[in-house]
């Protein structure tokens, strides 16, 4: 292996952890945020028992979060479709580029091979 692709691996090794942590980390602040709202739910019903106010609230926090990860789920579903249509638009292009450079070499080597039996006769 290369230096070049074992630094490329170990940058690529080193982004994933850094997706891993950020992912975490939002999902903590997700958590956070769901027992706040929770609190905040079961505030204003002061005749709430400690257990019942402790169950209410553990029941919004769990239902926040599977809304949560579906939606994560939904845009992260619809992130690898978008990938794969960009990157089959860009194979499309890049095809077509390929084949207009091609026929580009071909019109001016046909132009000059012309030219040169043009003035050879």
């Amino acid at each position: 292996m290369t230096d070049a692709a074992g630094r490329a691996g170990q940058e690529a090794a080193a982004a994933d952890v850094v997706n891993q942590v950020e992912g975490y980390l939002l999902w903590q602040a997700r958590v956070a945020e769901a027992e706040q709202r929770a609190r905040a739910f079961t505030e204003p019903l002061p005749w709430l028992t400690t257990a019942q106010r402790e169950e209410i609230e553990q029941h919004y926090v769990r239902e926040s979060l599977v809304r949560a990860r579906a939606d994560l789920e939904r845009v992260a579903a619809r992130c690898r479709a978008l990938r794969g249509e960009y990157e089959d638009r860009y194979r499309r292009l890049r095809t077509r580029c390929v084949a207009l450079l091609i026929a580009g070499i071909a019109l001016v080597a046909a132009t000059a091979l012309l030219a040169v039996a043009v003035l050879e006769t």
